[in-house]
């Protein structure tokens, strides 16, 4: 019986000649040789003001909350269907994470409900773009306005997508961060990448990324010597990492084709199941590119969602709960929130299921993923 992973990592094949070169070099730390030819190519395709490497996208989240102001006392919104890190970043620098429900066709933040959240407290609105789907930055963009409030993207499943306007996620908002983990469509183990489309936060990014030193300016030869300018961390990510990103980075779009052979493949046999009423599967808006992160399914109970993840491990097939909301777990909790307050997010956290899907999988195993899944369908919806 094969066995088909929840992820598998790709590799293009230049990995391995890159990182090597790269390890040769002897200058393996941040912002080097392979790490500049990231950026720029990042920053000539992708509409990115300027780009800054870092060790995870967890780390450019927490970089990005420093760059954006946040202080103790700060709220700021943002949904509670997302990984820990959102939150960490806004509670790592005292404020408060304010949590917004979500809207089921893309499971992002539903823009209607986030302007009766904001306070004279509010600072910034962080948006993700669940499984690849871009966020509604044309309806969030002038609640912000209107506030003054500053939005960070949570982009770390979205590199690649396009949003309705034709722009890039990621190039659109004042800041943006990318996860470069094993289990995105462009990894290098452990990676990140905050993007800062704010020219004039450019020269404090850098020192913020340099331990809150203002080294970058001796290397442009602004100054003769550095010292301690700024508050900051280690926000660098090691060359030889940026050399295995650089490989994916030349590889996006035949990595994007593969993983659309599979979401193709799971439209075609869940749709006449979310016909029937059984089952809801992902409503794009209008007009998006897609980079086929991920793809999920929100069974119509949470009996059936367990059923149908049970019946698949029989048939070695892994899929994925995906997150617990964060407001009713335990930091959350620790908050003030309970499950009810966000009743919606709440019910569809219950009932989601995210499918295996990796570029490999679209030459190897997928027929049998496909057939497994519409044996239990048949099995589970048979009444």
């Amino acid at each position: 019986m094969p066995l088909i992973p929840f992820n598998i990592p790709f590799l293009t094949g230049d990995e391995e000649p890159y990182m090597l070169d790269a390890m040769r070099s002897g200058k393996h730390c941040g912002n080097h040789g392979w790490g500049m030819k990231c950026i720029q190519h990042m920053k000539e395709k992708y509409g990115f003001h300027e780009v800054f490497l870092t060790p995870s996208g967890t780390a450019a989240l927490e970089m990005g909350a420093m760059l954006g102001g946040l202080e103790p006392g700060d709220e700021v919104i943002l949904p509670s269907y997302t990984f820990s890190s959102t939150a960490n970043a806004v509670v790592l620098q005292g404020a408060r994470p304010v949590f917004c429900e979500i809207e089921p066709n893309t499971m992002n933040i539903d823009p209607d409900r986030i302007e009766e959240l904001v306070t004279p407290k509010t600072r910034m609105i962080i948006p993700i773009d669940y499984a690849g789907i871009p966020c509604e930055l044309d309806r969030i963009r002038p609640i912000a306005d209107r506030h003054g409030l500053t939005i960070m993207l949570d982009a770390a499943q979205s590199f690649g997508s396009r949003d309705r306007d034709g722009s890039w996620c990621g190039s659109a908002t004042p800041l943006a961060t990318f996860s470069f983990h094993e289990t995105k469509n462009i990894g290098c183990g452990e990676g990140g990448a905050l993007v800062v489309n704010r020219p004039d936060w450019v020269e404090r990014a850098h020192f913020l990324q340099e331990k809150g030193t203002n080294r970058r300016l001796v290397l442009d030869g602004v100054r003769s010597k550095y010292g301690w300018v700024d508050k900051g961390s280690s926000f660098l990510l090691a060359d030889i990492l940026a050399a295995m990103l650089y490989a994916q980075l030349q590889h996006a779009e035949d990595i994007a084709a593969r993983r659309k052979v599979v979401t193709d493949a799971y439209f075609h046999l869940f749709a006449p199941y979310e016909k029937a009423g059984h089952l809801r599967i992902p409503h794009p808006p209008q007009g998006v590119t897609l980079n086929h992160h991920a793809f999920f399914v929100i069974f119509n109970t949470s009996d059936h969602r367990q059923r149908f993840l049970a019946s698949l491990r029989q048939w070695n097939v892994n899929a994925y709960i995906g997150y617990v909301p964060l407001h009713s777990f335990d930091k959350g909790r620790k908050l003030g929130y309970r499950a009810e307050d966000l009743p919606i997010t709440e019910d569809l956290g219950s009932r989601v299921v995210r499918l295996p899907l990796y570029a490999g999988l679209a030459h190897d195993g997928l027929p049998y993923a496909v057939d497994s899944m519409s044996a239990v369908l048949k099995e589970l919806y048979a009444e």
